[in-house]
């Protein structure tokens, strides 16, 4: 069995920032690319940020310049960075990984969601 578990989410000012974190754990066979999503309340679920193995990330326009989405291969985790945060960017934040178990074919895990709270 493989998941995938967030961190990191909380509560913080505007103009702050947090650092969201996610491990892919499990008997994994291959992981190739990472990332974020987030859904605000009555809302869908849209994409924030992708990393692929090698490193290439592709970002929403409404983060470039404030997320810094990165990645660490040997431990299987993924980091989002979350500077100058506005109360736009609350939402629950989910990590995907596409990734394959041991003797199954390659499909997208979801983690549970962390929330992100950005209020004065």
């Amino acid at each position: 069995q493989v998941q995938v578990a967030e961190s990191g989410g909380g509560l913080v000012q505007p103009g702050g920032s947090l650092r969201l974190s996610c491990a892919a754990s499990g008997r994994i066979s291959s992981i190739s690319d990472m990332g974020w999503h987030l859904q605000a309340p009555g809302k869908q679920r849209e994409l924030v940020a992708r990393i692929t193995r090698g490193g290439i990330t592709t970002y929403a326009d409404s983060v470039k310049g404030r997320f810094t989405i990165s990645r660490d291969n040997a431990k299987n985790t993924v980091f989002l960075q979350m500077n100058g945060l506005k109360p736009e960017d609350a939402a629950i934040y989910f990590c995907y990984s596409i990734m394959a178990a041991h003797g199954e074919s390659v499909r997208i895990y979801w983690g549970q969601g962390t929330q992100v709270t950005v209020s004065s």
